[in-house]
C-alpha cells in the first residue's frame, strides 16, 4: 500500500474572476459556473461561457466524480497522484487524488471531494476514493 503523505501545497493567487471560488473553497464548498443562456456547466470558473460567451452563475458541486485519467508522480520529494476527474455535474477538472493507495487508483474509479490546506491560503479541492 502506497499512501502519499500530505505535501506542501502553495496557495493559489485569486483574481477578481476566481475570488468567490476560493472563498467558497475556504468554507469547504466546491463551486463551478453554469451558463445562464445555453445552460452548459464549465470548470475552471470564468465569467463568460466558453461555449457561447453568455453570462454565467455560480453553482455548488455535489462533490462526486469519476477518474477520467491520472498519473502517479513518483519522481518528486513526495509522490502524488494528479488526475482529471469528471464531476457528476458534467465538467472535468484537474486535481489530486489523496488519502488512498496510489497503486489502486484506476480510470473509472468513483471519487469524492475532500479539501486540503494550502500554505497560508484557501483550502484546495481534491478527491479521494469513494
Amino acid at each position: 500500500m502506497r499512501i502519499a503523505p500530505d505535501r506542501k501545497i502553495n496557495p493559489p493567487k485569486p483574481n477578481p474572476e476566481t475570488l468567490h471560488y476560493w472563498e467558497a473553497a475556504s468554507d469547504g464548498q466546491l463551486l463551478m459556473r453554469r451558463c445562464t443562456q445555453c445552460g452548459k456547466p464549465h470548470f475552471y470558473p470564468r465569467t463568460l461561457c466558453p461555449f457561447c460567451l453568455g453570462a454565467t452563475a455560480w453553482e455548488r458541486v455535489s462533490g462526486e466524480g469519476t477518474i477520467y485519467t491520472f498519473s502517479v508522480m513518483r519522481h518528486s520529494e513526495q509522490p502524488y497522484v494528479i488526475a482529471y476527474v469528471k464531476l457528476a455535474e458534467g465538467p472535468t477538472m484537474m486535481t489530486n487524488i489523496v488519502d488512498c493507495d496510489m497503486d489502486q487508483v484506476h480510470i473509472g474509479q468513483k471519487v469524492r471531494l475532500v479539501f486540503k490546506p494550502s500554505e497560508g491560503g484557501p483550502q484546495i479541492p481534491m478527491f479521494t476514493a469513494a
